[in-house]
């Protein structure tokens, strides 16, 4: 956990302990079930459930694109133009990045939702240019140099199945699973198992302080305890 996240919060009605889980380095394609069974497992206890990191889930569905292949375009540079800028997040800042986004959702499809939010934003709506493009380029991450190599050099794709995956990892631990994408700007719950016992909304409470590290930490798992369970 980054150090400067506590290990505890008050969220949802209540007290909530999250514990990072470190693993060995996962690699491209590498199944999760038995990384789950060897790092996760050991340390649940009843009434638990497990945040995973929407990274280490595409990372291991192999929905990754190294930077080799990634020339960015007029489109992908004149759009960064406009980004908004974060301090302590590239976001989409990087034209490498944004030339995914275009990758997934089609140049037209792109240029318009440029247009299109471009207006929206003068009348005080934010997101737009997102949610025009569609095919969920919010979840693209990825070319960051803060990640742990080798994966500053590859963005990475959303979850293809975020609920699905849920319910998988959920059934095989036996235990409530969530699928969040965090970074040091947002969180947000992409899917959970039908037995989660909190609703995503609370989920995104509980995790928005971010506690998966983002850099070589090495924890992209999260187990959530509620205060006073063991």
């Amino acid at each position: 956990m980054p150090e400067d996240i506590e290990s505890t919060i008050e969220a949802a009605g209540a007290t909530w302990e999250r514990i990072p889980v470190t693993t060995h380095l996962i690699h491209v394609k590498e199944p999760l079930e038995p990384v789950l069974d060897t790092y996760v497992r050991p340390l649940l206890a009843p009434g638990d459930w497990v945040a995973l990191s929407e990274k280490v889930v595409a990372i291991s569905e192999g929905r990754v694109i190294h930077r080799s292949v990634v020339r960015p375009g007029l489109l992908a540079k004149l759009i960064v133009k406009g980004v908004k800028k974060y301090e302590n997040d590239v976001g989409y800042s990087d034209p490498r990045k944004m030339q995914v986004a275009i990758m997934q959702a089609g140049w037209s499809r792109t240029a318009l939702a440029m247009a299109a939010g471009g207006v929206t934003r003068l009348f005080g709506r934010h997101g737009d240019f997102y949610r025009i493009a569609g095919h969920r380029i919010s979840e693209i991450d990825g070319f960051n140099p803060e990640t742990v190599a080798p994966f500053d050099e590859f963005a990475m794709l959303g979850p293809e199945d975020p609920a699905a995956a849920s319910e998988r990892y959920g059934s095989h631990l036996d235990c409530p699973v969530a699928i969040i994408d965090a970074n040091n700007i947002n969180v947000e719950v992409l899917g959970s198992s039908r037995d989660l016992p909190v609703t995503p909304s609370e989920a995104r409470s509980i995790l928005m302080d971010n506690p998966i590290g983002q850099g070589g930490q090495l924890t992209p798992f999260v187990v959530v305890r509620r205060s006073g369970r063991s």
